[in-house]
């Protein structure tokens, strides 16, 4: 009996500390007021000791002068702290990968074959995975879930950070087709050698990339040709999941950092019409002219990084987004750091403040941009009146690390609960050493 009521004690004790106690919101229905807070529209615009009327999920009005009613309605003093729109991480695995190679049971984020155009992320999303809290936390509440693996990697979805399950989560399904493409520059292993292993020549290297290229482009003329029957003996769902991309419902994820992998990118919008969006983009800023001309947008990955070559100036991915910025690219920031796990996201648009962006804009490239791309600024992105009310308040500065602190966040007019593993297990050690 004894032993009974031990291992019962172990299980409450440890349930105390257990993220299965985080719910979702529930819906809130009525009106709610965020007053006496220094507001950051997300369109570069501030507005200074403002206030927010939220009606039923929807943002109603933003400014100076708003009377809020005395009985009936939830009203947050933000007096001295921040209000922004919720960050959005427009590229990621999240949900899809949880501890990475090390135990292959949690990880969902890649289908085999090549050529895997018809598999939806969205299907495969975990509603529960312990980092979405973690997310939540530093002000993250949307993100862009992306298949990998293959050269074309199937369709991703936008999903808002507080569901039960992915049906409750998605925001946006199939927003995008993503794809990989190949290696143009040879690259030697300085290993080779030491393995046994023959290097290949670089003419090699670059046929096969050219090969590879010109068997997507195959793809997409032999899908809409495909598209522009009527009707068809045999279904095939690789060529009907891209149909997004011809009648601009879809946009087209390039992944890719070198100039020639985007030039073919490039080719994409000139023969098919099809909306490009780079993901990664490290050497974007030597074509940005060449980018605009085209309507590309680019998504950068990480900017805490090395250089992509030994030429470009150590601080080269610190400076990209100011150079995208007075191009008139539209870009994104996104964080696809394994380590971190993506939580550091407002941390690198601080960092491009200190290359050049203004703060608004920096916010921008996390908020208004970021939906531009994944196609959802019609109802999120920025405070602005209709649109979805998804909003963080912080303490300080959401792009400082030092000030950074979200005290309450709100999608679709529902608080949700920011607490985490993470806030769990700092608590539990303060707890055990007495602090």
């Amino acid at each position: 009996m004894k032993r009974i009521l031990m291992i019962l004690s172990l299980f409450i004790s440890g349930g105390a500390f257990s993220q299965e106690t985080v719910y979702p919101a529930k819906d809130y229905k009525g009106l709610l007021f965020i007053k006496n807070a220094t507001i950051h529209i997300g369109n570069g615009q501030v507005v200074e000791n403002g206030t927010i009327k939220v009606s039923n999920g929807k943002i109603e009005q933003v400014g100076t002068n708003i009377a809020i009613p005395a009985d009936d309605v939830k009203v947050f003093d933000a007096k001295g702290g921040h209000v922004y729109p919720g960050l959005i991480l427009p590229v990621t695995d999240l949900g899809l990968k949880e501890i990475g190679s090390g135990v292959r049971g949690s990880n969902d984020y890649a289908e085999l074959g090549d050529n895997n155009a018809n598999i939806h992320a969205l299907y495969a999303y975990n509603t529960d995975s312990k980092i979405i809290n973690v997310l939540k936390a530093n002000g993250i509440l949307l993100a862009g879930v992306t298949p990998q693996g293959g050269t074309i990697s199937g369709a991703s979805s936008v999903v808002q950070l507080d569901a039960w399950n992915w049906e409750d989560a998605a925001y946006k399904k199939d927003n995008a087709i993503h794809i990989n493409l190949p290696d143009f520059i040879y690259r030697p292993s300085p290993y080779a050698a030491f393995l046994g292993v023959q290097q290949r020549k670089a003419d090699e290297v670059l046929k096969e990339a050219e090969e590879k290229a010109e068997e997507i482009k195959a793809f997409f003329r032999e899908a809409k040709a495909y598209l522009q029957q009527s009707s068809h003996a045999d279904v095939n769902l690789k060529f009907e999941a891209v149909k997004g991309l011809f009648d601009k419902s879809q946009k087209l994820f390039v992944h890719g950092d070198q100039v020639r992998q985007m030039l073919v990118a490039v080719d994409f919008v000139k023969e098919f019409g099809f909306n490009v969006v780079i993901v990664g983009g490290s050497e974007s800023f030597q074509i940005a002219g060449l980018l605009k001309q085209n309507n590309i947008a680019v998504v950068l990955n990480s900017l805490h990084a090395l250089p992509s070559t030994e030429d470009d100036d150590v601080d080269q991915p610190f400076k990209t987004p100011a150079v995208l910025q007075k191009a008139g690219v539209l870009f994104a920031l996104s964080d696809d750091n394994g380590e971190t796990r993506y939580r550091n996201l407002p941390f690198d648009a601080g960092t491009a403040v200190a290359y050049g962006l203004t703060k608004e804009q920096a916010l921008q490239a996390l908020t208004l941009n970021s939906a531009k791309i994944l196609g959802i600024d019609n109802v999120t992105g920025s405070l602005e009146p209709g649109k979805d009310a998804n909003i963080i308040i912080s303490e300080g500065d959401i792009l400082d690390m030092r000030t950074s602190i979200v005290t309450q966040a709100f999608i679709q007019g529902r608080q949700v609960d920011l607490n985490n593993k993470q806030k769990q297990l700092y608590e539990r050690y303060k707890y055990k050493y007495g602090l």
